[in-house]
């Protein structure tokens, strides 16, 4: 008689559970396990927010755009199935923050906005004098009460006074969570600040010391080689790269996996179309509100209720390159609050990727929507299209409408860490652990947003299931 298959069972199908279901199939093949899976998606694509528009030569980017370099799971995944070869580094330039309806040059030598060089912070007129004076006190100032979870913004605000987070941190960072940092997790978001200030006391003299030295022999190289990655053809490739690569009969598209239960050390999902599939163990993929709806009848699960989700657009234009008469030597802008602006940023994509755009063509690509700004993102595409335009013709001479333009809208789709979301995190996890034995978490609303940091997710859970079915 043959062995019964244990089954794992993986919902959602963006980055972590396309990851999750590649390397547990890896395994399952590679060792013989016996072991089956089923893949879940309520949509009708893999892939998550990974989304690519291929229209008239230019590649255009729904979601994130690009991944950093130094995060090598992306890469490691990318040989795995066959895309390593259509990984392009972006074109490095000028960046720039737009700050009472004026554009200045990043200050050299700052990292997400803290200054490790002295003289481009006090020859640039991105701050006043006595913002300069406010943010010197970061010499002196006494470290964080020891293992204290803070907010991003009161964090900086301590060190580096509200100028200069108002000016230069703020729009970076939140930019890449589309969140408040005054209401952000520093331990979650990022621990490596915190850290720092505990080692050197001084965050302006622990970054710089922190900093990788360029060997004079490489700088010009460097300067050529930007710190991020990307697909010639789009991160939806790669989606479908991976994709490529699964058994299809495990793959189920168009189905909700609704109520879960646990009966007699198995799960029961049951599916919005009356069926019902049985799992030894589960990777959920899906959003924190999602979980919670799954598993209502656990009440550990309740804070991801008030867990909040912020609501963002891009707006792509692609314009001829000659619509843009007085361009900017550059790839891109950051919005500080202090402008009457809806876009929070503006990618030059054309110039940031030079295979995104055909050659005599410009591809410009801006962000809208924020935590407590996210009422345009409900706008008609016209109405949206019409506002960005209006803001970029604000800096940028642009004589033109544009030949075409591409708004996707991510309703609720950016989580937002707060303060104690590890706590939070901790408290959920170990009652899973006792109530929930063989289910694990993955994905954007639990261990970082970035694509990448779904990959390693989606990656540890596997170990985790494997652990767990021994």
């Amino acid at each position: 008689m043959a062995e019964e298959k244990q089954k794992v069972v993986i919902i959602g199908g963006g980055a972590a559970g396309l990851t999750a279901a590649f390397y547990l199939q890896k395994e399952i093949e590679e060792k013989n396990l016996s072991i089956e899976i089923q893949l879940i998606e309520a949509s009708h694509r893999l892939g998550g927010k990974m989304q690519t528009v291929v229209r008239d030569g230019f590649t255009i980017e729904r979601g994130p755009d690009s991944f950093l370099a130094r995060k090598t799971s992306m890469i490691r995944l990318a040989k795995e199935v066959g895309m390593d070869g259509k990984l392009v580094h972006n074109s490095t330039g000028r960046s720039y923050i737009l700050v009472n309806e004026k554009l200045y040059s990043m200050p050299g030598g700052s990292i997400m906005g803290i200054p490790t060089e002295i003289m481009p912070f006090i020859s640039t007129n991105l701050f006043s004098i006595p913002g300069k004076l406010r943010a010197a006190a970061d010499f002196i100032l006494p470290r964080s009460e020891k293992g204290k979870d803070q907010s991003l913004g009161g964090f900086f605000r301590r060190r580096l006074g509200d100028e200069v987070v108002e000016n230069l941190i703020e729009p970076l960072l939140s930019g890449i969570y589309a969140g408040d940092i005054d209401q952000m997790s520093l331990m979650t978001t990022f621990p490596q600040f915190y850290e720092v200030e505990q080692k050197y006391r001084s965050l302006i003299l622990g970054m710089k010391k922190a900093k990788p030295a360029k060997a004079k022999e490489n700088v010009h190289q460097d300067n050529l080689k930007g710190a991020f990655l990307t697909f010639k053809t789009g991160l939806q490739s790669f989606a479908e790269a991976i994709e490529a690569k699964l058994d299809s009969k495990t793959i189920l598209k168009g189905h909700r996996a609704g109520q879960i239960v646990r009966n007699n050390g198995r799960y029961e999902i049951y599916l919005n179309n009356g069926e019902t599939i049985e799992a030894d163990s589960i990777v959920a993929a899906v959003p924190h509100k999602a979980l919670q709806a799954m598993f209502s009848d656990y009440r550990f699960f309740e804070p991801l209720k008030d867990v909040p989700s912020t609501s963002v657009a891009t707006v792509a234009l692609a314009f001829p390159a000659d619509a843009i008469k007085n361009d900017i030597d550059g790839t891109g802008f950051v919005v500080s609050r202090r402008n009457d602006y809806s876009i929070t940023a503006c990618t030059w994509t054309h110039k940031k990727w030079t295979h995104s755009a055909p050659k005599g063509k410009a591809l410009l690509r801006c962000y809208v929507g924020r935590a407590g700004d996210e009422t345009i993102v409900d706008l008609s595409d016209d109405k949206i299209v019409k506002t960005v335009l209006d803001d970029l013709r604000k800096t940028m001479d642009i004589t033109a409408d544009p030949d075409f333009a591409v708004v996707s809208r991510w309703k609720n789709a950016m989580p937002q860490y707060t303060v104690g979301h590890q706590e939070r995190m901790a408290v959920i996890l170990e009652k899973m652990k006792e109530e929930l034995p063989g289910v694990f978490l993955a994905g954007a609303s639990y261990g970082g947003v970035g694509v990448p940091d779904c990959v390693d997710q989606g990656e540890a859970a596997v170990q985790k299931v494997l652990n767990f079915l021994k």
